[in-house]
């Protein structure tokens, strides 16, 4: 029996040849499909250990289980430190799918660029449930990888015009027009003010540490701003204030969760609104809050991350792309683990 291995340089071939906005669509339908599907499946809440210099890091795991069918189990490390020092993602992880019933290893993968896009089409979907249609104008606070794929997938879904980036670091920031050159939209550089008072939707993606939040200040945002809160995945960080959050309506994706780690750490369960499958099942409830302040505590959680990894076996099949190797020790004599010999 042979598992099925989809190497870096397979996903970029499956994604090139797919097109950027192709795979965005794609992977926004299913996930979309997924949220209002009768049988989610099972996520719990995911689990992990501190590591790294002051316990500044995190590495995590974050299951999925489809009963009778699969498992998928995603092994996730966050790193703040990795782009400055090492050259590396700030996220960087694989993704594994088990068989239901043997328990045999079906298939591995590589995990982060499945996370970045999959996190942009969750905000997409939350993003198309509470913001204005006609919303034109997205503020990025953070500029780093999260944010690139955060601007392709609102931009699917909205007709943006203009992009406004703010990031502590000045070499993210000017650097971001580059990296979503693809998207041909107006890409301006301004001070974090300038950027609550504009926009209509505005992404949190930075890598604040714990008890260093909140990113937004809160105190010049339009009346119907949509923010999507991507950052916070520790206990004791946080991107948006107190204020705003009890001001908003609040819809998380994995209630249990963002009152663990995420923005609804700072409120009372009876604050936090419903979740975004509850919501996606909903969508009027959603629309008559679109003219006041709302937010999607975005903390990420196992569905998504299976059905990113059921996007890319699905192209991989299709184009015939990835390797079949035998990882797991079956032997031939089930009872004698030297029957190999």
């Amino acid at each position: 029996m042979e598992t099925t291995v989809l190497t870096r340089q397979h996903v970029a071939k499956l994604v090139k040849e797919s097109g950027n906005d192709r795979f965005m669509d794609r992977m926004i339908a299913r996930l979309q499909e997924a949220f209002t599907a009768p049988d989610k499946g099972v996520s719990p809440t995911r689990d992990g250990f501190l590591r790294g210099p002051g316990n500044t890091a995190i590495l995590e795991w974050m299951p999925h289980h489809d009963p009778g069918r699969s498992i998928t189990i995603k092994t996730v490390a966050y790193t703040p430190s990795n782009p400055g020092t090492f050259h590396l993602p700030t996220i960087i992880g694989s993704l594994t799918r088990y068989d239901d019933v043997t328990g045999r290893l079906l298939a591995v993968c590589d995990g982060i660029l499945p996370t970045a896009i999959r996190t942009g089409a969750a905000s997409a979907i939350a993003s198309r449930l509470l913001a204005r249609p006609d919303s034109r104008v997205l503020g990025l606070v953070g500029a780093g990888a999260q944010a690139v794929t955060q601007a392709h997938a609102l931009s699917r879904v909205f007709p943006l015009e203009q992009i406004l980036v703010h990031d502590i670091d000045p070499d993210h920031a000017r650097s971001f027009a580059d990296r979503v050159d693809f998207l041909d939209l107006d890409i301006k550089v301004v001070e974090l003010a300038e950027l609550e008072s504009a926009a209509d939707i505005i992404c949190t993606v930075t890598s604040v540490g714990v008890g260093d939040g909140p990113v937004l200040s809160g105190t010049n945002l339009r009346p119907h701003v949509h923010i999507n809160a991507i950052g916070a995945d520790l206990i004791g960080k946080f991107e948006v204030p107190v204020p705003v959050l009890k001001s908003a309506f609040v819809t998380p994706d994995h209630l249990a969760q963002a009152l663990r780690e995420g923005e609804c750490q700072q409120l009372e369960e009876g604050d936090v609104g419903p979740d975004l499958m509850t919501l996606c099942a909903d969508p009027e409830t959603a629309a008559r809050h679109r003219d006041g302040v709302t937010v999607f505590d975005s903390t990420g959680f196992g569905l998504e991350d299976h059905v990113a990894l059921d996007v890319l076996l699905e192209l991989a099949e299709e184009a015939g792309i990835g390797d079949r190797v035998q990882i797991e020790h079956l032997p031939d004599d089930a009872l004698n683990p030297y029957s190999f010999q």
